[in-house]
């Protein structure tokens, strides 16, 4: 359930700014990288995940948000190769983990959703056009151009929402699951 606490700042904090540029994508990509890679290097380290291959992911999400944060005036095109091979490399880490784990252990359906979705949202980055622009016109309204960075900054925001609130009804399903079904191996 810590994992859920960086994702739901993000999905508040882009829900709530009217700015969706790419610098707060990539402060926003960069501060959930960087803390759920530390919560999740400290599970693999008490042994609550597999540790190789969580230790690794965790490992790449506090780099890769590292460099989201020191290049946080890189630009759009940065944010969108970040965030396809930061959330695609590591998200691709947590499917096969959690494939591996089927039946061993009880997060592993949860690994598989967010590696999943996770790769879902790299995929759906990549098909972003960089210089995309769509003027919108609403008779008697000004209406600001839907952009790039509007549109990826939403689907960050997005993604942290439904990870955030997946996170915490599957930590809480672990916590009340029946003993008999919520055996956990080590991996």
């Amino acid at each position: 359930m810590l994992r859920a606490l960086p994702a739901a700042v993000v999905a508040l904090v882009i829900t709530f700014s009217a700015d969706h540029s790419a610098y707060l994508g990539l402060i926003a990509l960069g501060g959930f990288a960087v803390f759920s890679g530390v919560i999740i290097v400290a599970g693999a380290v008490r042994g609550a995940y597999p540790r190789a291959s969580f230790s690794i992911q965790g490992v790449l999400l506090v780099l890769g948000g590292a460099v989201a944060l020191v290049f946080n005036d890189a630009g759009l095109p940065f944010l969108l190769v970040l965030t396809s091979v930061l959330l695609g490399v590591t998200g691709l880490i947590e499917l096969v983990t959690g494939l591996r784990a089927r039946g061993q252990l009880a997060g592993a359906r949860d690994w598989i959703f967010i590696g999943g979705f996770s790769i879902a949202l790299a995929g759906a980055v990549l098909l972003v056009p960089a210089d995309l622009v769509d003027v919108i016109t609403i008779p008697g309204k000004e209406v600001p151009p839907l952009t790039a960075s509007i549109v990826v900054v939403g689907l960050l925001g997005a993604y942290a929402a439904i990870v955030a609130v997946y996170l915490v009804i599957a930590g809480l399903s672990l916590k009340w699951a029946p003993q008999a079904s919520a055996t956990v191996t080590e991996a």
